[in-house]
């Protein structure tokens, strides 16, 4: 039976993705921003996950204003890297799971969840930033990847409500099906951060910190936040820390910590980074 054995979360800021890319990791500016992920990578080379379930928001190259689905699930074979405007990132194919992937959609839409279906797309920072933070820059990406995708872009996004009780109907997909597989969740995006107008920069650590206190332990009270307080709080780009929430809702009732990681700033935003494992 497949097992979610631990979820993830983590910025995926398009710089920290250039400065993996051109090795500019050491340099001060980003050093102490990539040393937070280096308990990470020891960590994932020893669990070895079989399969990574990545929820992460679209940057207009899979999807754009003719279609816009809320939540996206990849049921491909594989996903090559998205030209973003200069290039596609050079990183490994990202190879998916068809059989989970395809389970997971029709357990949820059975579940009341209206999933869209993609068979075939290109994947972006969004979902590359994560895996290079996490795995470094391997010739080939360690596990295979179910990407999810969620609307935070252009309004109304889903609830933190909506998006924990997904994760917590995954869960209930992944502990259905028959092959022995670990798998992990990964919660991505955030966090406080805004691109745009007056509050451009605005970066609000005392708030961010707070998320990460309450994604540990048996609290469900992120849950209850609504979209007006991420915007007031954190900015039009801190939405993003709903898709958090897919992943802690995918963990049960409980989680305890195994490493947290939050430094200022990044680019223009905060980088978060947190390990749980279900209790």
């Amino acid at each position: 039976m497949a097992r979610i054995t631990a979820g993830v979360a983590s910025s995926h800021i398009p710089a920290l993705g250039v400065a993996s890319d051109f090795d500019k990791t050491a340099e001060p500016y980003w050093a102490p921003a990539f040393a937070g992920y280096e308990w990470t990578k020891r960590w994932e080379a020893e669990q070895k996950p079989d399969v990574v379930i990545l929820v992460y928001n679209d940057h207009a190259s899979a999807f754009d204003m003719k279609i816009i689905p809320t939540f996206a699930i990849g049921c491909g074979e594989s996903y090559q890297p998205a030209d973003e405007g200069w290039g596609p990132r050079k990183v490994p194919v990202v190879e998916g799971h068809p059989d989970l992937a395809w389970h997971i959609a029709q357990s949820l839409i059975i579940d009341e969840f209206d999933m869209t279906i993609i068979n075939e797309m290109d994947v972006d920072h969004g979902l590359t930033v994560p895996l290079s933070m996490m795995f470094g820059k391997p010739e080939a990406w360690p596990c295979k990847v179910i990407p999810l995708a969620v609307n935070v872009v252009t309004y109304p996004p889903p609830s933190g409500n909506r998006c924990w009780a997904l994760g917590e109907a995954i869960a209930r997909a992944v502990a259905s099906f028959e092959e022995d597989l670990n798998v992990q969740v990964w919660g991505t995006g955030g966090m406080s951060h805004q691109l745009q107008g007056p509050r451009a920069g605005l970066i609000n650590a005392a708030w961010d910190n707070d998320f990460l206190d309450g994604l540990v332990g048996d609290s469900d009270r992120l849950r209850h936040i609504p979209h007006i307080e991420y915007l007031r709080e954190t900015g039009s780009e801190g939405i993003e820390m709903v898709m958090w929430l897919i992943m802690r809702g995918a963990l049960g009732k409980a989680t305890r910590v195994l490493h947290r990681h939050y430094h200022v700033p990044a680019s223009n935003t905060a980088v978060g980074h947190i390990v749980l494992e279900p209790v």
